[in-house]
């Protein structure tokens, strides 16, 4: 065990790195501080600790620190010894390939364009980063069919007799062999230069004029051809609306969910986003989202050689901006800016990217290989016989007790099963009382179920702690409903994923898994989805119930009395001010519809 009282007070207050190591000598952990003293003992505090901390406290046996003369130059040095030492307890960045660039070369006299990714030791001009080989692919292929731009080899070029294919199908213009001029080749490659540096607009102009030039000269054929070029840039133009504004920036989204994370980042160059890219970090101390953030930029940008955005924008706001803007400048030799408040643009670009991290993130959980280890862990850890194979999981949602929603929603072994997904609405219980509305969508249920309707599942999750339990408990034996695993899954004091206690009817004792076992993720990932799905369907019921009309309902009161009615009074409003007799002046309005219409208005 180690000795914290005796370690802390040896410690400096200046900044610097701490290194956490086990009984075997390997690193557990690397991390950085403003205040080394300070941030150490936060670790060996007696209460407020995370799970996923506390293991990783458990499992210290020495720590080394190395100070640093500023929190920049920490950060610098703790990027350093993440990448090499790889700690398990450290967000992991998986993937650190380089990314690919366009290439076009400037010592020519008919310059190249082509692929590229490695070291930028050829003089030319490097249009990127993609980010993928495709992006890059597609990007050269529209470039190539627009404006046709040779790609050959130098060697391949210089040694041409005659037109390759790519001249054939009019992707090249020929230069090799002199069919085109090296003015007018020089035009063309200023044009995708222009384009790849966002200018499509001036390019279409100065278009439109060679091509009015070439049609006042009776050069109907270059004409033709530019006209097809203003064709191909205004298509690329209408697929790219999201595109609009400038900047060279890099916008990270994060989204977290069933102890799992994904960030996604959009690379957005002269205002056009060349693509986007997902990254599932590895992380195992539960952290926040804007504690992931933090990690995974510094990482992401000091922990490889990668082109450097002028501005970089999140999701969410972090707490050490200014020391991460302070060391990415620093590593790029110019001013790099972090900015979270946004608008117009910018704030669609970070939706946008928010957006696909939760789709990329809620796909990835979803995969067929990680459900399947996920179920045989459920097994594990519940002792049970046979793999589970069907889980169901209730939720309630309600404002203030107003239109209340029971969901369930229903997994198996390949993922959610959306067709068998029921929503319930609760009627009849008191405003607020959870219990009851519980109570009531498992009896609507398994009645169903008993019946004939559907399949039983193998285990039944309750959202909720013992009272929430127990209302499965009555239903089920009030039914008899026998072989259903109920388990309540209650969220920590905390109410953080990663802490909740799970409440095992069939063996009356409670558990707390790890916050990284499979099972508890899946359990997560069912729990949330009830709670999606609850909360959707009770919004749309409120909003259903604010919309409609207190008319509606009425018998004998259809869409052309309502017409009537209200056009008479002017509103609701005075109608409802108005006298039984007063709404049996109305035009087709009996004195008994009259009387109807008046207690429904004064009812509610």
């Amino acid at each position: 065990m180690f000795d914290s009282k005796r370690f802390l007070p040896t410690v400096t207050r200046k900044p610097g790195v701490y290194q956490m190591f086990d009984a075997s000598g390997g690193v557990l952990y690397v991390g950085k501080a403003k205040n080394l003293r300070n941030r150490l003992a936060s670790y060996f505090r007696a209460t407020g600790l995370t799970t996923k901390t506390m293991a990783l406290v458990e499992k210290i046996a020495n720590i080394e620190v190395t100070v640093t003369r500023s929190e920049t130059e920490a950060l610098v040095l703790e990027q350093s010894l993440i990448k090499s030492q790889r700690p398990p307890y450290n967000v992991m960045l998986k993937d650190d390939k380089g990314y690919p660039y366009i290439f076009l070369s400037t010592s020519d006299a008919f310059p190249r364009i082509a692929f590229h990714r490695g070291s930028k030791r050829k003089k030319g001009d490097y249009f990127g980063p993609f980010p993928n080989a495709s992006s890059v692919r597609d990007s050269l292929n529209f470039l190539q069919k627009t404006f046709r731009i040779r790609s050959c080899e130098d060697s391949v070029f210089a040694n041409r007799s005659r037109p390759c294919l790519q001249y054939q199908i009019e992707r090249c213009t020929a230069p090799c062999v002199d069919y085109i001029s090296q003015e007018e080749y020089g035009a063309d490659v200023r044009h995708a230069q222009m384009f790849l540096r966002g200018k499509s607009d001036t390019i279409m102009r100065e278009l439109a004029e060679e091509m009015e030039a070439a049609s006042c000269a009776l050069e109907f054929e270059k004409a033709a051809r530019l006209r097809d070029q203003i064709a191909a840039l205004r298509r690329l133009q209408a697929d790219q609306v999201a595109e609009s504004g400038a900047g060279d920036v890099d916008v990270l989204g994060v989204a977290t969910e069933g102890g799992l994370c994904c960030v996604h980042i959009l690379f957005i160059r002269q205002g056009r986003i060349l693509g986007s890219r997902s990254y599932f970090p590895s992380e195992k101390l539960g952290l926040s989202a804007n504690e992931l953030l933090s990690a995974f930029i510094p990482q992401f940008y000091l922990g490889a050689q990668r082109e450097m955005p002028r501005e970089i924008l999140v999701s969410e706001l972090l707490e050490d901006s200014d020391v991460i803007q302070q060391a990415l400048s620093a590593h790029a030799g110019r001013e790099i800016a972090i900015s979270h408040k946004l608008r117009g643009n910018r704030a669609t670009w970070v939706e946008m990217s928010q957006q696909a991290a939760m789709q990329n993130l809620q796909s990835r959980t979803a995969s067929q290989q990680k459900l399947q280890s996920r179920f045989e862990n459920l097994q594990e850890v519940l002792r049970l016989e046979e793999l589970p194979e069907r889980l169901e999981c209730f939720d309630i949602s309600h404002s203030s007790g107003e239109a209340t929603v029971a969901s369930c929603v229903v997994f198996d072994t390949g993922g959610p099963v959306k067709s068998d997904y029921r929503r319930f609405n609760i009627e009849g219980v008191a405003a607020g009382d959870d219990y009851a509305a519980m109570g009531q969508a498992l009896k609507r249920r398994y009645t169903r179920l008993s019946s004939g309707e559907g399949r039983f599942p193998n285990i039944l999750l309750i959202d909720g702690g013992k009272g929430q339990v127990a209302q499965a408990v009555d239903v089920l034996n009030e039914l008899g409903v026998s072989g259903v695993q109920i388990i309540g899954v209650a969220k920590g004091t905390t109410r953080k994923a990663g802490f909740e206690t799970l409440h095992v009817v069939a063996e009356n004792r409670e558990m707390v898994l790890n916050a990284d076992s499979p099972a508890l993720h899946l359990m997560q990932q069912v729990r949330d989805e009830a709670h999606r799905f609850a909360i959707t369907g009770h919004r749309q019921r409120r909003d259903k119930k604010r919309r409609e009309s207190p008319l509606e309902g009425i018998p004998g009161v259809g869409p052309a009395r309502r017409r009537a009615l209200l056009h008479h009074f002017g509103g609701l409003q005075e109608l409802r001010r108005a006298t039984a007799n007063e709404i049996a002046s109305v035009e087709g309005v009996s004195r008994k519809l009259a009387q109807d219409i008046y207690s429904a208005l004064h009812h509610e």
